[in-house]
């Protein structure tokens, strides 16, 4: 399907065109958009995505931080269906307003789109700030980004984004994307992940805030144990009394313990 626009990507922005149509389609079936759904969509680029995304749900609302992109895909998009286009960065939108005023029946939105690798991990965080607004997102990434996204105590890859992402959703890696399928071509293999964040009622973690400032310092140096690595905010006896062991390393610890051990400390 042609744009009708072929703007050049710009480096400083990390855009790297999706154009492979098989890619294209294995992505929107991932989506299945259904009727009443709300489908955001995150830097939609050339709208390579935004455009089948259209011819098959009808309504689609995207936001765009290159302004040079705003009016050619405007006018592309009125051939597909209705595009409600956000002009600006993603960090500054708030998921839940937008779907307090957009959303569904349920008043939740959808999340998509190949996200800048520059930008990826602040992105996918500050979703993971509004996850009770959200039923799902399917985003194209890094691969070694969805690997660390998917990965289990004990890998090399296992970290922060791991097990905060965890905490919050259902992760589930769908399918490895090449270079070839970008314009200009990445140096590096791609791929597509679902995310669904668990309801209400099977999050465990008590405290973001506490929950967020542990994983972080448990994972500031990798090498050290969790008596040292965790100093500032827990000692070894709280690290035991949370059933862990003070001179394991964070890369040992599954995501419940680190669910554990920050809600003793919110409760002290």
């Amino acid at each position: 399907m042609s744009t009708g626009f072929t703007e050049p990507a710009k480096k400083h922005l990390g855009q790297n065109f999706l154009h492979d149509r098989s890619v294209i389609d294995r992505i929107v079936q991932a989506i299945d958009p259904q009727p009443g759904d709300v489908v955001v969509e995150i830097g939609p680029g050339q709208g390579a995505l935004t455009f089948p995304l259209l011819k098959r749900h009808g309504d689609v609302t995207a936001i765009e931080f290159d302004r040079d992109l705003h009016a050619p895909l405007q006018a592309a998009a009125r051939e597909h269906g209705t595009l409600h286009l956000i002009e600006g960065d993603v960090l500054g939108v708030d998921f839940t307003a937008l779907a307090a005023q957009r959303g569904d029946a349920r008043g939740q939105i959808r999340l998509a789109g190949n996200l800048p690798y520059n930008l990826s991990s602040p992105i996918l965080f500050h979703a993971l700030d509004h996850a009770a607004a959200i039923r799902d997102m399917h985003f194209m990434l890094q691969k070694e980004v969805v690997e660390r996204m998917a990965a289990g105590p004990g890998s090399k890859v296992y970290g922060r984004l791991s097990v905060m992402l965890q905490a919050y959703c259902a992760v589930t890696p769908l399918f490895v994307v090449p270079p070839g399928a970008f314009r200009p071509a990445p140096k590096v293999d791609s791929a597509v992940v679902r995310l669904v964040p668990k309801p209400a009622d099977k999050i465990e973690v008590a405290d973001h805030r506490a929950f967020a400032n542990v994983v972080r310092a448990a994972f500031g140096q990798r090498r050290k144990t969790l008596r040292n690595a965790l100093n500032s905010v827990a000692d070894a006896d709280a690290i035991e009394a949370a059933g862990l062991r003070p001179d394991a390393r964070a890369e040992q610890i599954e995501v419940a313990g680190f669910v554990r051990l920050a809600n003793l400390l919110a409760s002290a």
